[in-house]
């Protein structure tokens, strides 16, 4: 059985303002109450506040909120590429994060080499890494691409790659960005499927999406960031009430109805 507890987290980034984008970021958390300062007198920005939240099995959670509120470094804490410096996580489960197409791929290493790569990984024998390999070239369509090496494809190819690889797998506790749901409409309408079973089997999902729908239809609970803190946290139709205009919200709902009748 999969836990997951988020108790008074904080994560804050010192700034360097050597750097032109580290200005742009202390106007911004200037701009946006969210300046602090650190140990060593450090401006900081302070990117999550006091959050806390807690999953069991069976918990499917969204999280909404606009660009800078804290959804991705929430995520990328949770994955444990972030450190709090105030509060604690309790993990019990073996988590599975999906925040970037690119995550984990060497881009000078070949389509294949990459794929064999991610397959010694997680521990393959030779008979599954060939398995593997022939389910990521016909699923991603990328044919003799896969000969060449990352850093030659397009974004929408290291997508295909990315997400091939990415859904090869059995989550227990999954972390999701929206990347995945980017693409071309052909490749989404090829990989709803495959990446539905993936969420299905998940015991915890935790996804970041600027979708209604896909929240509506995966989530069966909501967290609003605002700011690095919690604004609100609910069922998915009260959240989506009261952060989308009424007219978009109803546009959400009927879509998710939709894609629920055509599930069953």
């Amino acid at each position: 059985m999969a836990k997951l507890l988020v108790e008074d987290v904080s994560v804050s980034f010192p700034l360097y303002h050597g750097e032109s984008r580290s200005l742009k970021k202390t106007m911004f958390a200037a701009a946006s109450g969210r300046m602090g300062q650190d140990a060593k007198h450090r401006l900081t920005v302070e990117a999550l506040r006091s959050v806390s939240f807690s999953l069991d099995t069976g918990d499917r959670l969204g999280l909404i909120g606009s660009n800078g509120a804290g959804k991705t470094t929430l995520l990328r804490t949770m994955a444990g590429i972030y450190e709090p410096v105030a509060g604690r996580m309790v993990v019990d489960g073996v988590v599975t994060a999906l925040l970037d197409p690119g995550q984990g791929m060497n881009f000078e290493l070949t389509g294949n080499e990459n794929i064999r790569m991610r397959a010694l990984y997680s521990g393959y024998s030779g008979l599954q890494i060939k398995t593997l390999q022939e389910d990521v070239a016909v699923f991603s369509e990328l044919g003799d691409f896969l000969s060449l090496p990352v850093r030659t494809y397009s974004s929408g190819m290291i997508v295909r790659l990315g997400f091939a690889l990415a859904t090869d797998i059995h989550p227990q506790i999954l972390l999701m960005d929206e990347w995945i749901l980017a693409g071309d409409a052909a490749f989404l309408g090829k990989a709803r499927g495959r990446l539905e079973t993936m969420v299905g089997h998940a015991e915890i999902l935790v996804l970041s999406s600027h979708n209604p729908a896909i929240l509506m239809q995966w989530c069966n609970r909501l967290i609003w960031m605002d700011g690095g803190r919690v604004r609100a946290d609910g069922t998915p139709e009260e959240i989506l009430s009261a952060y989308l205009p009424q007219e978009q919200f109803q546009e959400a709902k009927a879509a998710a109805d939709r894609a629920a009748m055509a599930a069953a």
